[in-house]
């Protein structure tokens, strides 16, 4: 019997309106598939488009087809937790002839090694060259904005924070240096995440009552000079490296909107809320 091999599928970049997308993150430069290119597109995008979970704490459906993307992430002009950012990121590279691949992980903000979260985070492996490179736009406060090489295990600069990936007991770690720490971001193995194992984690990421997408409000961007700009819940950071330039409460929903509006460019209606369940900022 003769075995008829198919070809692995690819990420619908035709569906991608690249000109809109550079328009979104406003960028202007070469389109041709290289470091340089990918390390621009990387800053422009965090820098303009912000990570956020709002959609899920008003109980909307997060899509993750190529259309869906598009029109919430370019044309609504929103932005978007993990599965929504490096989604449209992946169809941006396969678009432009990036030799692309995504894979699996499980975020380790803030959790103990003898912790084991959800694999329930999407991120991109791309070559260069013959070089592996890694690109993660979907790490809210910490998404990096530039590549790191994932074969070098040594203190890797990027326009933020240093990084690293070290490898123990058969997983490897991405890793960012605060001040003289390193901290664990994500842990990963290399596997392959396709589109079905995508739908699932974005499943329980954005509908089960205890993802953390549903316990906190969290939006992120960060700036070109080098700062990260956050909201966890009630507060609202602006920081460079460790170093706090602006911290406060913000105690209103009308104030929790200005704040989106003036840091973020994310614009609601007066009167809009966040939140059911467990959120800080209930309906």
């Amino acid at each position: 019997m003769k075995l008829i091999m198919k070809d692995k599928p690819r990420e619908h970049a035709s569906e991608i309106d690249i000109d809109a997308y550079f328009a979104r993150i406003r960028y202007v430069g070469s389109r041709e598939p290289t470091l340089d290119v990918l390390h621009a597109i990387l800053g422009h995008h965090t820098a303009a488009i912000p990570f956020e979970n709002l959609d899920v704490l008003q109980g909307r459906h997060i899509r993750l087809d190529a259309a869906s993307l598009q029109q919430k992430l370019v044309r609504e002009r929103r932005g978007g937790y993990c599965f929504e950012q490096n989604g449209l990121l992946l169809l941006v590279l396969t678009a432009l002839g990036f030799q692309v691949t995504p894979l699996s992980a499980r975020v380790r903000i803030a959790h103990p090694r003898d912790f084991t979260p959800p694999r329930t985070h999407l991120f991109i492996r791309i070559e260069i060259a013959g070089e592996p490179w890694l690109a993660d736009v979907g790490t809210g406060g910490l998404s990096l904005t530039a590549a790191i090489r994932f074969d070098d295990m040594s203190e890797q600069a990027t326009p933020h924070e240093p990084r690293r990936i070290i490898r123990e007991d058969g997983r490897y770690f991405h890793q960012v240096k605060l001040g003289d720490e390193w901290s664990d971001v994500c842990e990963f193995t290399g596997e392959e995440m396709p589109p079905i194992d995508r739908e699932l984690a974005n499943w329980w990421t954005s509908t089960n009552p205890g993802s953390t997408f549903h316990q906190n409000l969290m939006v992120a961007c960060a700036g070109p000079d080098g700062t990260r700009r956050t909201i966890l819940n009630r507060e609202l950071t602006i920081r460079r490296g460790v170093r706090i330039i602006e911290q406060r409460e913000l105690v209103t929903p009308a104030e929790l909107l200005e704040v989106l509006a003036q840091h973020f460019e994310l614009y609601f209606p007066a009167g809009t809320h966040f939140g059911k369940h467990g959120s800080p900022w209930p309906s």
